[in-house]
């Protein structure tokens, strides 16, 4: 039996099919395999652990020269060589604070440095020489008051010497109709009440600047 002419020609082209198929998925397999030689070989990066990532210190104020320590203040207490003694503390409203294996030490009314000599001196029951530092990390107990015909009245912290004056300013100055020449500071001064009369009339004349008193942590400065 004769094969039509039209088969006759698509039997070539049917078995050239069949043997270039072979040939292109060779040729797909090697550059594959080519590609994935090529390819940068990726190391999944290692998480950071307590023993391997730096430790990121812990935020510090430089506090002012006649600061000492008072409630809700945040010190930093670094015992080096003793980690177990160290801690983050904040001194309590009775003046103060609990440390690992110290318990509770007085620190309100000293200075940093004061404070570094007492938990040393505690430290000596537990441990041979030890060293330590007092960081001020926070200073909340350091806060004057404003009241009254001022634009922002409330309670401003005190971190550097402030006067009469530049508390107004940060107050937002005098309203309109503030009684400029009767403004009153008043102070607790160890349980006695004290009282300093200031008027930013006279200031502004620049006559009894004396009045312009540096502020002291407490003091409330009234505005009529």
């Amino acid at each position: 039996m004769r094969t039509p002419v039209h088969c006759r020609h698509l039997l070539p082209v049917a078995l050239l099919s069949l043997l270039v198929m072979p040939l292109h998925a060779q040729q797909a397999k090697h550059a594959e395999g080519s590609a994935a030689a090529a390819a940068p070989v990726v190391v999944p990066a290692v998480a950071a652990t307590a023993d391997t990532a730096p430790a990121a210190a812990a935020p510090s104020v430089v506090p002012p020269g006649d600061y000492v320590i008072g409630p809700e203040d945040v010190l930093g207490i670094v015992f080096w060589r003793d980690r177990d003694l160290s801690a983050d503390v904040i001194v309590r409203p009775d003046g103060r604070i609990s440390l690992p294996l110290l318990n509770d030490v007085d620190v309100a009314g000293l200075t940093p440095e004061q404070v570094r000599a007492r938990v040393v001196e505690s430290a000596k029951k537990y441990v041979d020489e030890p060293t330590a530092t007092v960081v001020v990390r926070q200073i909340n107990s350091r806060k004057v008051f404003i009241t009254g015909n001022v634009e922002r009245p409330g309670t401003f912290p005190l971190l550097r010497s402030t006067t009469v004056l530049q508390l107004i300013a940060l107050a937002g100055g005098l309203k309109e109709f503030a009684k400029a020449a009767d403004i009153v500071v008043v102070r607790n001064d160890s349980g006695r009440q004290m009282t300093f009369p200031f008027n930013y009339d006279d200031l502004k004349r620049q006559k009894n600047l004396a009045q312009n008193i540096v502020l002291k942590p407490g003091d409330t400065v009234i505005v009529p």
